[in-house]
């Protein structure tokens, strides 16, 4: 069956089933590859994309819920985004793979509160899961995002210095009590 999709401010015509998930068209059919499939289940929000500007868990929304609706991807966003800059400059992703339906989520946030609080963005945000951890990053990028004052960019800890592995036997064998570095040696 054939369905016409508002994308990304384009009329687009998809060829799939009514019931057919939004995730699916978008990926497989449009090759807008940047919503990623997280669980399926609408828990984990890495599908996340807009619907008339309200975050939406496009693995679990039939396209033929869709008919008449403004559908926006993180592709809409350009790359230039604010929130995009700020992921960046507060270098929020790790291995990256939820970060689309975070800063879509981020960005419903933005367009309907100004100056979100710590408990908007939480509330806001809460749908989305980061396997690596990065909240307070991700918090910190949507407040400098929207002008917030926001907590100063986390640096990575400087690399200590490498410790020889005979340097740790040593000082392994030094703390038990041991005089030799295991059995026949």
């Amino acid at each position: 069956m054939t369905s016409t999709l508002d994308i990304n401010g384009k009329s687009v015509a998809v060829k799939a089933a009514p019931e057919t998930p939004l995730l699916w068209v978008l990926r497989d059919e449009l090759g807008l590859t940047g919503t990623k499939f997280g669980c399926g289940m609408a828990q984990c929000g890495a599908c996340t994309v807009h619907v008339n500007g309200d975050p939406v868990r496009s693995c679990v929304t039939p396209i033929a819920a869709l008919a008449g609706a403004k559908i926006a991807t993180i592709e809409s966003l350009g790359g230039t985004h604010p929130l995009q800059q700020a992921w960046v400059k507060h270098d929020v992703p790790q291995c990256g793979y939820c970060q689309s339906g975070q800063i879509m989520s981020a960005a419903a946030l933005l367009a309907s509160t100004k100056s979100p609080s710590d408990a908007d963005i939480d509330n806001a945000m809460s749908g989305n899961i980061c396997r690596c951890g990065t909240y307070q990053r991700i918090r910190a990028a949507i407040k400098d995002a929207a002008g917030l004052t926001a907590a100063p960019v986390v640096a990575a800890p400087a690399a200590a210095k490498p410790t020889a592995s005979n340097d740790i036997d040593d000082e392994i064998a030094a703390a038990s009590g041991s005089t030799g570095r295991g059995v026949g040696q």
